[in-house]
């Protein structure tokens, strides 16, 4: 029988952050990208839409008027899925029927009043800007004596169901902590009680070393591909100090994660040469009040697409009844992103 080989046989691997598994099948697609690359409809926006509820000037659906804002705006969501009066209460008809009711806090984060640009176009002392803010939500929401995890985020593109092109990200707070972020929370509390050193600081010592994973690094950050990636082009960006949460970093280490930021979603764009559509979302310590000295920052980037601007992976099936799967390998995607030019394709024609 042939020796097992990582690049061609079918694998499972272990996710060390969340303890999921993925499936992992290299033998059915070595190369995602071979085939017909289709080109999505080219994405031109003016810088300024009078129809946009997110733009400068413009009425939102609530009747307010945003203001004439020069950077980044923020602002209750009116829409919000959580709200702050939502009253204590909940269901229980013993072990199968239990609801509780959950209280919360969500904003819009406006990146830039252009209507027309994203995160990859923006300037790094723009998406500085944006890390700002970032940080003082993350001050001031989590201080609320209600809140206990502050999540930001960013859906970019229709395709991951962005309703606006408007370059936005949000912010939900909630009393209770997320899924995602309690399992990170269990996996690098047991590991850091186990080896006393972060999750992450071990991982992306031996990541480093590999190199065959890494995208982009700077003094502060690195971005790389998981080795437990699910998605075809999923990514991480993750400090190199052990930080708790993003109030640990100075001014230099902000301007140090804007810039992996744009050099990353750069990358992106350059893939298929379209707005390359993503959600991303950071991860880091609760807001209880509480230490949490095994938390690491890092930022997660799921990206939908597979094969062209118009040909998306989707969760079907296997993937939805039993376990997550991916046709190429983590290294061969990373390895495709590498090889991009880092100037942005727009700036090139």
């Amino acid at each position: 029988m042939t020796e097992f080989n990582i690049p061609d046989h079918p694998h499972r691997r272990f996710n060390a952050l969340t303890g999921d598994w993925v499936l992992v099948s290299p033998h059915r697609a070595k190369r995602p990208w071979q085939g017909q690359v289709e080109k999505a409809q080219e994405d031109t926006r003016p810088a300024y839409d009078p129809k946009c509820y997110l733009c400068p000037g413009n009425e939102r659906s609530s009747g307010d008027i945003n203001p004439d804002y020069p950077s980044t705006y923020t602002f209750i969501n009116d829409f919000s899925a959580l709200m702050e009066t939502t009253p204590d209460g909940g269901f229980n008809d013993g072990e199968l029927f239990v609801a509780e009711s959950e209280r919360g806090i969500c904003k819009v984060i406006c990146f830039s009043p252009r209507h027309d640009l994203t995160i990859p176009e923006m300037e790094v002392d723009q998406i500085k800007g944006v890390i700002d803010v970032w940080q003082d939500e993350y001050r001031s929401i989590g201080s609320v004596d209600f809140i206990n995890y502050v999540q930001i985020f960013e859906n970019k593109g229709a395709i991951n169901g962005c309703s606006n092109p408007h370059p936005h990200g949000q912010i939900w707070a909630s009393k209770s902590i997320p899924v995602e972020p309690s399992k990170e929370d269990k996996r690098q509390k047991e590991y850091f009680e186990k080896h006393g050193m972060t999750l992450l600081s071990d991982y992306l010592e031996k990541e480093i070393t590999a190199g065959v994973r890494i995208l982009c690094q700077n003094e502060h950050f690195v971005a790389l591909i998981p080795f437990w990636a699910t998605w075809p082009f999923e990514t991480m960006i993750i400090s190199r100090k052990p930080a708790q949460n993003i109030l640990a970093f100075n001014e230099a280490e902000k301007t140090s994660l804007a810039a992996i930021y744009k050099c990353l979603t750069v990358m992106y764009d350059n893939l298929f040469e379209v707005s390359f559509p993503y959600s991303a979302g950071i991860h880091q310590a609760p807001t209880d009040g509480k230490d949490y000295p095994w938390w690491h920052f890092h930022m997660h980037f799921y990206p939908p697409l597979l094969r062209s601007a118009t040909i998306r992976k989707f969760m079907v099936g296997y993937e939805l009844l039993a376990t997550p799967q991916r046709d190429v390998t983590p290294e061969t995607s990373a390895q495709l992103l590498r090889s991009l030019s880092t100037t942005h394709y727009k700036k090139t024609k």
